[in-house]
């Protein structure tokens, strides 16, 4: 799921997103509400700053503009990039496979003029001689010219199969990862936690999901606006790229200002030390003025922690932590609970 703001939020954001609208030259059609809803939530900095550059020359974005800003930041990655590299890559296999069977006709008709000429030889046959060694060196050539070119189109070929499996990996991260935070998106996270599920953890542990969001968050954007939001996003993202340093843990965007981490094979205890390590950090970060230096300001973060428990499914996890989230919240904030 792609947003996850509540009723209240989605409409304050429309009413943002109308005024929005109304500003530009796009008719009202659902990919204009689409750039203007995630450029109002503040949740996509690629498309902000794609924005922020169209208007330097293009005040009113036209609808042409605006179409370009969906398909360039908000629509998802879809199937035909990966058909058209699949397709390619079919298509070096099978050149491949036709030259190395024509490199194994030639390899099989050499095999028959070798066999011929041992023949003849054998035989002492100074006539069949000369005329199967002639055959055989054109064979030989022939052979030779064959494998040759299959050599050149294998190397040939590794240079392309490696930019196409460059381009999968960049398909693949565009698909699952968060471009602000450069963490996962929610679609990496449903998958993480689906695979999660499927597994069963190992003894004296359990799977376990900690929930953060960051506290007051509407205050900076109403405050200092959402390039700083992104910016305070951005920050607590890197936070937990820092923080969270095993390869077996992973870290996501859930949503907004909220985040989660999977702790597989845990406990509750070094969960909530990982959560409380996050919540300290991000606490001691300072959010600068880049022309001046001087500290604009400084956020916290609540957390929620929860483990799978037998029959659980993917909401029950995620309710649960969300549900230790809210006890933070209601607590004080800045701090970590641990799901009853």
């Amino acid at each position: 799921m792609r947003y996850t703001e509540t009723k209240e939020q989605s409409a304050e954001l429309l009413r943002k997103v109308l005024t929005l609208l109304g500003q530009h030259d796009a008719p009202f059609h659902p990919v204009s509400f689409a750039v203007w809803y995630e450029f109002a939530a503040g949740t996509n900095m690629r498309l902000t700053q794609g924005i922020e550059r169209a208007m330097q020359t293009e005040p009113r974005l036209t609808d042409a503009t605006v179409v370009r800003l969906y398909q360039e930041f908000v629509a998802e990655v879809d199937q035909e990039a990966m058909q058209r590299i699949t397709g390619e890559l079919q298509r070096m296999m099978t050149g491949m496979s036709e030259s190395a069977s024509r490199t194994g006709e030639h390899a099989g008709a050499f095999g028959e003029q070798l066999s011929g000429l041992t023949e003849v030889l054998q035989a002492n046959d100074a006539p069949a001689i000369a005329s199967h060694v002639a055959a055989t060196l054109a064979s030989t050539v022939q052979m030779q010219s064959s494998a040759q070119e299959l050599q050149a189109q294998v190397l040939a070929h590794r240079q392309e199969i490696q930019r196409l499996q460059s381009d999968l990996v960049r398909a693949r991260d565009e698909a699952t990862l968060d471009p602000l935070t450069q963490v996962l998106n929610r679609k990496g996270f449903d998958r993480m936690l689906a695979s999660l599920l499927d597994q069963p953890p190992s003894p004296d542990s359990a799977h376990c999901l900690v929930m953060l969001d960051i506290d007051h968050f509407k205050k900076v954007n109403d405050t200092h606006g959402h390039v700083m939001g992104d910016r305070v996003i951005q920050a607590l993202g890197e936070v937990l790229r820092l923080s969270v340093s095993d390869k077996n843990y992973s870290v996501a965007r859930y949503g907004g200002e909220e985040f989660a981490i999977l702790l597989p094979h845990c406990t509750i205890e070094q969960s909530m030390k990982v959560a409380d390590t996050v919540r300290q950090r991000t606490k001691a970060m300072k959010i600068r003025d880049r022309r001046t230096q001087q500290v604009v300001l400084t956020v916290s973060i609540s957390g929620g922690v929860a483990a799978m428990q037998a029959g659980d499914d993917a909401q029950d996890l995620i309710a649960r932590a969300d549900a230790a989230l809210y006890k933070s919240k209601q607590a004080g904030r800045d701090q970590v609970t641990c799901a009853a």
